[in-house]
């Protein structure tokens, strides 16, 4: 199916989509960038504008065509495919490599993905959060209302960070962690026992959430698994 795209919508030169997009009014999508196929963009969305940074080139990008100098262009953004991106969401282009936003995501209204961010597959992104410049949130992590990530953050696979938290550092897999700055209180049970671990493995590595130390995957799904040893090994 071809894309449906609002008359009032911005596409800008060296913008790729895929198939079975929608892109609501007033969207701004400038490039370089790539979308996949069968996501919703909603209105005022803007992506691959100039990433916030004094050292940043900022061309008015969606009035002509790109230079071809990543320096002045940008790195360019990612996106891959069936992602909710709510309202006033906003991507920016990456400074030392690509932005990527992987597929399946739930991005709620006024969230913002900085420059050279990697974000995971099946990750949501509450109502403003902020995730900082050069931070990593991995599959499957769930950030709360307010959630501001500081540059070069890192939320791990499964992770639950609590609305208004503050992440200063790393956020271990499938822990759950709240507060100013944040800490983890508690573990996701709930999306180890959805990921299949049984209840007997949930328990065992409850002390290892906790206290962020390297899991015993003995009985943890292999994908599971390798999600988390890729974790600990980064």
């Amino acid at each position: 199916m071809g894309n449906s795209i609002h008359p009032s919508a911005i596409i800008g030169e060296g913008v790729s989509l895929g198939d079975d997009n929608v892109i609501g009014p007033f969207a701004v999508i400038v490039g370089p960038v790539t979308i996949g196929s069968g996501n919703w963009i909603g209105p005022h969305v803007t992506i691959g504008t100039p990433a916030s940074h004094r050292a940043a080139s900022h061309p008015a990008s969606w009035e002509g065509e790109l230079t071809g100098d990543p320096d002045v262009d940008g790195h360019g953004v990612a996106i891959g495919d069936g992602n909710r991106i709510r309202e006033y969401f906003s991507a920016h282009q990456g400074i030392e490599r690509r932005t990527d936003i992987g597929s399946n995501g739930y991005f709620l209204r006024g969230s913002h993905v900085a420059h050279d961010c990697v974000i995971g597959d099946d990750v949501t992104l509450g109502s403003n959060v902020v995730v900082g410049g050069h931070s990593e949130v991995w599959t499957l992590a769930n950030l709360g209302l307010g959630v501001t990530v500081h540059q070069g953050g890192a939320i791990g696979p499964g992770a639950m960070v609590g609305m208004g938290a503050a992440v200063r550092g790393a956020v271990g897999p499938f822990s759950v962690s709240v507060g100013v700055p944040a800490r983890v209180t508690g573990v996701n049970s709930v999306g180890l026992s959805r990921g299949g671990v049984p209840d007997d493995v949930i328990d065992r590595l409850a002390s290892c959430i906790r206290e962020q130390r390297p899991w015993d995957v003995n009985g943890v799904p292999a994908e599971l698994s390798a999600l988390v040893r890729k974790w600990e090994a980064r």
